[in-house]
């Protein structure tokens, strides 16, 4: 027999199988030996109650034999197969290419970046020395923005595709079966490069090709159709299809298009700071606690707030992280944050951002390029204010709001460091006035959210791409172009790994068609 049951545990016992068989046994009134497994489905905490607990949804074997899920990968080989060009190796690019193996296509992943080894070494030069190698950095190289974006894996897209089996080839990759029942997901920026370099050596493995170093400079259409792409190295590579996943920063994408008379769009995308609190101030409202103590992660939050009829809201909260300098170009500045597996740094830090429309920003409205421009303009302003050497503007939250410059900045995570700046000279003032009103709202929803020991660190600009490349909703290719799919957060159709996962996967699935 199996049953499918709910039950509650304390912190501390969610993985003591011995605990959970009692708990078990008492709800079902039978012996604990009766029990011949457990298969968790669904496990998260629920703090609204004074005390916090873990909800856990179960499959229990009663006296049936029960044999643990394994996690495994077997491709067949396409080495010979019909060629499929896919531009990006993030999420979507990664994803795309082992759809295109399911199905007995060739992926050929062409990323301007580096692999994950090589990339690193660029990474210090940004934390270390201010340093941004614009084909080598936070954003462009081996899995994208993704390999060092925290790796969440919450999702809303859960009727695009199916979100267990992106988690299964996860976990078949190297990341922990914890993923495939935690509500939300979380694999950390330690452990998401060897699972991107294990994810690329599957498609090489299959017959695949993975050219590093290698950046696309147009585009080769013939009466309508995509024949291939041309090389920054003056070389061509051809095929029917082509996957167009470079992810949200990459400019100069957006620039060939428009230069080739392929129709983009301006898109809205949200603006504002990364705000830095301590952690235990988090994990103390959150908890209804004075400490967290061993048994319970470190709590995150999710605030929205309207404010003159514009949302303000959280985005991408990392408890237990740090805050990251993400730009892709020298003399700009953006944040954004991430955290390690375990969480285990002292503060917690969130987007904190405005949306901006397409009619906040002036400028001719058939101008593609112009959210992009506005995009850019803020992040020099940003530059500017720290002073060079990726250093960021910042200030006090409550200095924030009472429109002071704060004397002093708190010890904080963001490694190239910070400067005392009045945050309104670099946001818009619209943008501005809502931060402003939002944070102490915050803070009457969430007690010790409001308070001076918290820190603002600008600019974050790069929450979704101010470009959107559209495509038929049927088929997924560019109404202009056959077999060009536009693909991921780049062009508009995702909002982080998971979905974008499942848009190349879609769109691998769609090229099928084509090749």
């Amino acid at each position: 027999m199996i049953k499918e049951i709910e039950i509650v545990c304390p912190p501390g016992q969610q993985e003591d199988e011995g605990v959970l068989r009692k708990i078990i046994a008492s709800s079902l009134n039978i012996s604990p030996q009766k029990i011949s497994g457990i298969k968790i489905l669904k496990r998260s905490i629920d703090a609204r109650g004074r005390k916090v607990v873990y909800r856990m949804h179960l499959l229990v074997f009663i006296d049936e034999f029960y044999t643990p899920e394994t996690f495994t990968v077997k491709y067949p080989n396409v080495k010979t197969g019909k060629s499929v060009l896919i531009l990006g190796a993030g999420p979507a690019g990664l994803f795309a290419a082992l759809r295109c193996i399911e199905l007995g296509l060739k992926p050929i992943i062409l990323e301007r970046g580096k692999e994950v080894k090589k990339r690193r070494r660029d990474l210090a030069n940004i934390n270390k020395q201010g340093i941004i190698n614009p084909e080598s950095n936070y954003c462009f190289g081996e899995g994208g923005a993704g390999t060092y974006s925290d790796g969440k894996l919450y999702t809303r897209s859960t009727k695009r595709g199916d979100v267990n089996a992106v988690l299964k080839t996860f976990v078949a990759h190297g990341a922990t079966e914890d993923i495939l029942i935690d509500a939300r997901p979380h694999i950390g920026t330690n452990k998401l490069p060897q699972i991107i370099t294990s994810i690329t050596a599957t498609i090489l493995n299959a017959g695949g090709e993975v050219y590093f170093d290698t950046k696309v400079t147009g585009l080769l259409i013939e009466f309508g159709k995509v024949k291939g792409v041309r090389l920054s190295s003056g070389h061509q590579m051809t095929a029917d299809a082509v996957i167009l996943a470079t992810g949200h920063s990459a400019r100069d994408i957006f620039e060939m298009l428009h230069r080739q008379n392929i129709l983009i769009e301006a898109k809205p995308f949200a603006l504002g700071v990364r705000i830095e609190h301590p952690q235990e101030i988090i994990d103390q409202a959150q908890y209804h606690c004075q400490h967290r103590g061993p048994d319970l992660p470190p709590s995150y939050y999710n605030l929205v707030e309207q404010v003159d009829n514009r949302g303000v809201f959280s985005f991408c909260m990392c408890p237990g992280g740090i805050i990251a300098p993400c730009a892709t170009e020298a003399n700009e500045i953006v944040v954004n944050g991430w955290s390690p597996s375990k969480r285990n740094k002292p503060f917690a830090n969130s987007g904190t951002v405005v949306q901006v429309n397409l009619e906040d920003v002036a400028g001719d409205e058939h101008d593609a390029l112009r959210m992009l421009r506005f995009q850019q303009q803020i992040e020099k302003l940003a530059f500017t204010a720290g002073g060079g050497n990726l250093v960021a503007p910042a200030q006090r939250m409550v200095d924030f709001v009472e429109n002071r410059i704060s004397a002093n900045l708190p010890v904080n995570s963001y490694l190239p460091g910070a400067k005392s700046t009045a945050l309104k000279e670099i946001l818009p003032g619209w943008i501005n006035e809502r931060l402003r009103k939002a944070l102490p709202a915050f803070g009457r929803k969430m007690k010790g959210y409001y308070t001076n020991e918290a820190i603002l660190v600008g600019v974050e600009s790069r929450t979704s791409s101010p470009v959107k490349i559209p495509r038929d909703k049927e088929t997924l290719q560019h109404p202009q172009v056959i077999g060009l799919f536009p693909c991921g957060e780049g062009a508009g159709y995702a909002g982080g790994i998971i979905s974008a996962a499942i848009d190349g996967i879609n769109c691998a699935s769609a090229a099928l068609k084509i090749s």
